[in-house]
C-alpha cells in the first residue's frame, strides 16, 4: 500500500470516494483543460466513461487520465496520451492519492492554445483541473461491500426483501419466480449479524462471491 495513503491501511470496513461526478476548468496561455471527475466501481466503469468524453471531445488534441479502484494500491491506472510522460497521469493520481479516493477517475480533456506550457507547466496545469474537480464534488464514506447471491422460495420474498433494507443492501441483479434469485451488496461490517437473521427464514441459501 501507498505510504501517502495511511487512512487505507488502517480503516478494512469503509472507504472515501466522491458523491458525484463533478466538471471543472483550467486554462493557461491559450490552452483548456476540462477536468472530468467520476466516482467508478470498475474497470468497465471506467472505459464507458472514458469513450463517451472522446465522442463529446473529438477535437481535443489530449484525454489524460488517471483512476483508483478498491483498496489495493495496485489497482490503479495513469495515461499521458501523448503529452510527455509523467506530466499529466500522474499529477492526477497525487491529486486522487492526496485526499484519500479510492472508486474514483479523472478525465482531463486538453484543448491546445498554441502556447507550449513546457513540463513544469503541463503538470501545473493537469493538477490544477484535477484538484478543481475534486473541490466541486462532496468527499462521502461508503462502506465496502461483499457480494452474495441470495436464492429463496417466492413465499419467503417479503420477509427476505425486509430484513436485506433493514441492513441497507444494495440489489444488483434479480430473477422472480417460484424460486427467485438475488444478487446483493452486503455492507462488510453487517455481513455476519445479516448472515444468521436470513437463515433463519427456511429454505433460504447464501453463497458469497
Amino acid at each position: 500500500m501507498a505510504l501517502n495513503n495511511p487512512y487505507r491501511m488502517i480503516e478494512e470496513a469503509t472507504y472515501q470516494t466522491i458523491a458525484q461526478p463533478s466538471l471543472a476548468e483550467f486554462k493557461d496561455r491559450g490552452s483548456r483543460f476540462l477536468a472530468y471527475a467520476y466516482p467508478i466501481q470498475t474497470v468497465e466503469d471506467f472505459k464507458e466513461r472514458l469513450q463517451l468524453l472522446k465522442k463529446e471531445h473529438p477535437k481535443a488534441v489530449h484525454h489524460c487520465f488517471a483512476y483508483r479502484i478498491g483498496l489495493d494500491d495496485n489497482l490503479f491506472r495513469v495515461s499521458d496520451d501523448g503529452e510527455p510522460s509523467g506530466t499529466a497521469g500522474k499529477p492526477i493520481l497525487g491529486q486522487i492519492d492526496s485526499k484519500n479516493l479510492t472508486n474514483v477517475l479523472i478525465v482531463v480533456v486538453r484543448y491546445f492554445g498554441g502556447t507550449l506550457l513546457g513540463v513544469p507547466g503541463l503538470i501545473n496545469a493537469y493538477k490544477s483541473a484535477a484538484a478543481m474537480a475534486l473541490q466541486l464534488t462532496p468527499f462521502i464514506q461508503k462502506s465496502i461491500t461483499v457480494k452474495w447471491q441470495v436464492t429463496f422460495d417466492y413465499t419467503q420474498m417479503n420477509e427476505v426483501m425486509r430484513r436485506l433494507k433493514a441492513f441497507n443492501c444494495e440489489v444488483t441483479e434479480q430473477e422472480m419466480q417460484l424460486f427467485c434469485r438475488l444478487v446483493v451488496e452486503v455492507p462488510k461490517t453487517r455481513m455476519d449479524e445479516l448472515k444468521v437473521l436470513l437463515e433463519e427464514i427456511r429454505g433460504v441459501e447464501i453463497n458469497v462471491s
